[in-house]
C-alpha cells in the first residue's frame, strides 16, 4: 500500500470508531434532559432514577468520544497537510466556532452539571444540562456545515489555486448542511431509542427471571421488591418507562431519517450523480430502483451487472419526486466526468508517484451500493423492533425469553451500523474527490480536489503504517474500557448511578429542596462523576 491508501485507512477507522460515540451522545443527552426536564416538574422519583442511570452511560460515552475525537484534529495536520492548506480559509471559520464556543459551553456547562446535584438549585442544575445538550447539538452543526462543504463547496472563489470565503453567510446556510443536520440528529436519536430499549428489557426480563415480579392469573404483572439495593417496585417503573420512551423515540426517528434522507438524495442525485448511480449500481439511463443487483460490483465497467429485483419508478421518485424522469447511469455519467475534469491525474507534484495515473470516477460499487442498503434496512430493523416491543410490552409485561432478550440487547447495534453505514456511504462514495466539484455555482468547476493529492507529500508510507497500527491499537483498548464501564454499570441497575440507595438509614439531607436526591453524608458529588 502507498501512503494514500494507508492515509485513508487511518483516517476511516479512527472516524468511524469516534462517529460510534457521536449519536449515542447527542441522542442521549437529549433524552437525559427530557427525563430531568420531567422530573423537575412532576418531582416522580422514578425520573430521577432515570436521569441518573442513563446520565451515568451517557457521561462514559461523551468522555470516550472526547478522547478519539482528537485524533482527528491532528491527522489533518500529520497525514493530510495538502488537503488542509486547500480548505483552511474555509474550515477555520466553523471548526474554531466547534471548538471555541460549541465544545467549550458543553464540557463547561456538563461539567457544572456533573458536580452540581448538591451545589446548585434544581431549575440551575436543569439548565446546565440543557445548555451542554444544545452546545452538543451546535458542535454537530459546525462539523456537518465543514463536511457538507466538501460535499458541496459554496461561499468560495479561487485565488491563486485555493478556494477563499467570500460568503460566510452561504458557507452556514449551505442547502447540505441544513438537510445533512436533522437527518444526523434524527440518526442520533434513533441510536439512543435503541440502547434504552434493550437495555430496559434486559433488566425487565431479568426482573422476571429473578423471581421479582410475577404475572398472576389474568396475565398482569405484579411488581415486586428484593432485599437488593434500587430493585424495588419504582425499578420495575423506571425500565418499563425507559422501554417505552426508547420505543416512540427510535419509532420517531426513523420516519425523521426517511424524510430527511429523501430530502438529501434529492440534493445528491444534482450535486454528486455519480454517488447516487453507484448505490443503485444503474449503469445505465432509467427509472427503476434496484433492489437486488448481481455482478462484479467492484468492476470499473458495470456493463455485467444485472438488477435481479427492480422496481419502476422508484429511483425517479428518490431523485426528482416523479415516477417518469430518466436518471443517468454510471457510464452517461462517466463520460461527461472525463470531459470535464481529464482522464488523468495532473503532471504536478503534489500528486508525487500518482501523477498521470487513470482517474476512476466510479466510486467502489460494493461499498456504495450495500453501503446505501444496509443503512436503510438497519434503520428500519430499528424501527420494526421498537413496533413490535411496543405491542409485546403493552399488558406491561416483558417475555421470559431469553433468546428474546437478547435481540432486543443485540438490537442496540442496528441504528449505530445504520449510522456508521450511512457515513462510509456518504464518505466513499465521493471518491476520487475529497472536496467534490460543485455543479451549481454558475459553471465554475475548479473548486474540487482529488483525494490523490491531499495526503502529506513529506509523510512516508512507514510512518503512516506505524501510527495506523498504534492508533488502531489505543482504539482497540479504549474500546474494551467503554464495553467493561458501560456492561458494569448497565448491570449494576439504578444502585450503580444512585448509590445512596444502599443507604436508606442516612437518607437526611437539610438541602432536600434543592437536591437531586438524598445522599449518604459520606458519599461525594464524584460518585455519580466517577
Amino acid at each position: 500500500m502507498d501512503a494514500l491508501e494507508i492515509a485513508r485507512w487511518q483516517f476511516g477507522i479512527t472516524t468511524v470508531y469516534h462517529f460510534m460515540m457521536v449519536p449515542l451522545t447527542i441522542g442521549l443527552g437529549l433524552v437525559v434532559a427530557i427525563m430531568q426536564t420531567i422530573w423537575y416538574r412532576t418531582g416522580k422519583p422514578e425520573y430521577l432514577r432515570m436521569t441518573k442511570f442513563w446520565g451515568k452511560l451517557f457521561l462514559i460515552n461523551f468522555i470516550m468520544g472526547v478522547a478519539t475525537g482528537i485524533v482527528q484534529e491532528f491527522q489533518f495536520g500529520m497525514a493530510w497537510s495538502e488537503y488542509s492548506r486547500f480548505v483552511g480559509d474555509v474550515f477555520g471559520a466553523p471548526l474554531a466556532l466547534e471548538a471555541l464556543l460549541a465544545f467549550f459551553v458543553e464540557s463547561t456547562f456538563l461539567g457544572l452539571w456533573i458536580f452540581g446535584w448538591k451545589q446548585l438549585k434544581r431549575g440551575v442544575h436543569l439548565a446546565c444540562l440543557w445548555i451542554a445538550v444544545i452546545g452538543s447539538v451546535f458542535s454537530a452543526y459546525f462539523i456537518i456545515v465543514a463536511n457538507s462543504w466538501m460535499q458541496h463547496p459554496v461561499g468560495v472563489e479561487m485565488v491563486d489555486g485555493r478556494p477563499v470565503m467570500t460568503d460566510a453567510w452561504a458557507v452556514f446556510t449551505n442547502n447540505t448542511a441544513l438537510v445533512a443536520v436533522p437527518h444526523t440528529l434524527f440518526g442520533a436519536l434513533a441510536v439512543a431509542g435503541a440502547f434504552l430499549l434493550g437495555i430496559a428489557w434486559y433488566h425487565l426480563w431479568r426482573r422476571r427471571h429473578d423471581g421479582i415480579d410475577v404475572v398472576d392469573n389474568n396475565g398482569k404483572l405484579v411488581p415486586g421488591e428484593a432485599a437488593i439495593p434500587g430493585r424495588d417496585k419504582s425499578d420495575y417503573t423506571v425500565w418499563m418507562k425507559s422501554l417505552r420512551i426508547g420505543a416512540v423515540v427510535a419509532m420517531i426517528s426513523f420516519a425523521g431519517t426517511a424524510i430527511t434522507g429523501d430530502l438529501q438524495g434529492k440534493l445528491m442525485f444534482e450535486q454528486q450523480p455519480m454517488k447516487m448511480a453507484a448505490a443503485e449500481a444503474a449503469c445505465h439511463d432509467g427509472t427503476g430502483f434496484s433492489v437486488l443487483s448481481v455482478g462484479n460490483l467492484g468492476a470499473t465497467n458495470c456493463d455485467d451487472i444485472v438488477a435481479v429485483i427492480e422496481v419502476p419508478g422508484i429511483l425517479s421518485f428518490l431523485a426528482k419526486g416523479d415516477f417518469t424522469t430518466e436518471v443517468k447511469g454510471v457510464n452517461s455519467l462517466l463520460g461527461e466526468y472525463k470531459e470535464k475534469y481529464g482522464t488523468h491525474l495532473p503532471d504536478n507534484p503534489l500528486y508525487g508517484e500518482r501523477a498521470g495515473q487513470e482517474i476512476q470516477y466510479v466510486p467502489v460499487m460494493e461499498v456504495t451500493y450495500w453501503g446505501f442498503r444496509m443503512m436503510i434496512g438497519f434503520g428500519g430493523i430499528a424501527a420494526f423492533a421498537a413496533l413490535l416491543a411496543l405491542w409485546v410490552t403493552r399488558k406491561g409485561v416483558v417475555p421470559q425469553s431469553k433468546w428474546l432478550m437478547r435481540l432486543a440487547v443485540f438490537g442496540i447495534l442496528a441504528p449505530f451500523g445504520a449510522n456508521a453505514a450511512g457515513w462510509i456511504f456518504t464518505e466513499m462514495g465521493r471518491q476520487p474527490f475529497v472536496v467534490a466539484p460543485n455543479p451549481d455555482m454558475n459553471g465554475i468547476d475548479q473548486v474540487f480536489m482529488f483525494t490523490a493529492a491531499a495526503v502529506s507529500p513529506g509523510v512516508s508510507a512507514g510512518e503512516l503504517l506505524t501510527s495506523l497500527v498504534v492508533l488502531t491499537a489505543i482504539y482497540a483498548i479504549l474500546l474494551v474500557v467503554e464495553v467493561k464501564l458501560l456492561v458494569k454499570y448497565i448491570r449494576g441497575g439504578v444502585a450503580s448511578a444512585m448509590p445512596e440507595l444502599a443507604h436508606p438509614a442516612s437518607d437526611t439531607d437539610d438541602d432536600d429542596k434543592n437536591d437531586a436526591g438524598p445522599a449518604k453524608s459520606g458519599d461525594d458529588v464524584l460518585a455519580f462523576a466517577y
